[in-house]
């Protein structure tokens, strides 16, 4: 059974492999324009750190980007040092962004659905 994010990157037809590269790096590159998407989404148990996260989505959004939770919703950096409602962090362009929320929203009901008893 493929993972969470590899059934996202097929829903999207994303072929190239994970880059493994300190999560700021990724926002750099993404607000460069050296990437389409950067997502994350945890593990069960694992929770976001602001830090981690608050200076690369101002990065990315300045550079005409957008960050928002795996809901659509934007990243709320007032609750502490963890995101309160971390259900996965996206950072794309505007265009891109519906077509991934969609598909994070399909691959999480899946999920859902496969782990539900029948």
């Amino acid at each position: 059974m493929r993972d969470f994010t590899g059934s996202v990157a097929e829903k999207l037809g994303v072929q190239a492999p994970p880059v493994r590269i300190d999560s700021q790096a990724k926002y750099g590159a993404l607000a460069r324009g050296d990437g389409a998407i950067y997502w994350r989404f945890p593990h069960e148990g694992y929770r976001e750190t602001i830090w981690d996260h608050a200076a690369g989505s101002i990065v990315v959004t300045e550079a005409g980007g957008v960050v928002k939770d795996a809901s659509g919703n934007d990243l709320d950096f007032s609750k502490g040092r963890y995101l309160v409602r971390d259900t996965g962090i996206i950072a794309t362009n505007k265009q891109l962004m519906p077509s991934v929320l969609k598909c994070v929203q399909e691959a999480i009901k899946e999920k859902k659905q496969a782990s539900s008893p029948l």
